[in-house]
């Protein structure tokens, strides 16, 4: 509970700073019984589907250049399952640089943000490619 208080502050103060604002969440996930690490995007009020988890990247904020470096989403992460009613598992804002600070807890699957990024771009890097 402390710990959880004493890292309010930093959020508040990181949220009031100017940030590009991206469509799409970077996010990464462990299956834990595979060991099997995947990267998936997730487009901003869009369901995304990583195993039994349902995701829903509301907002994905990311520094200016000329900040220290920092990505962070607001997640909405739901376990859907055949066998039982879909329950939430995570809501909340998740942080590259502290990936612990807010953790899915769950004993199949992590998820965690690594980058944010708009659509512009992500067509710009394709088109590059070719």
């Amino acid at each position: 509970m402390r710990s959880a208080l004493l890292a309010t502050p930093v959020l508040f103060v990181w949220l009031a700073t100017p940030a590009v604002g991206a469509e799409i969440a970077v996010l990464q996930g462990l299956d834990k019984i595979t060991a099997r690490i995947s990267t998936f995007e997730a487009p901003v009020d869009q369901i995304v589907r990583f195993g039994t988890f349902e995701i829903i990247a509301r907002t994905c904020h990311k520094t200016p250049p000329e900040e220290p470096p920092e990505r962070a989403a607001f997640l909405e992460i739901t376990e859907v399952r055949p066998d039982s009613p879909s329950a939430p598992i995570f809501t909340g804002w998740m942080f590259a640089s502290s990936p612990a600070l807010s953790a899915v807890d769950h004993p199949v699957y992590d998820v965690w943000v690594i980058d944010c990024k708009s659509t512009s771009s992500s067509a710009a890097s394709s088109d590059t490619g070719n």
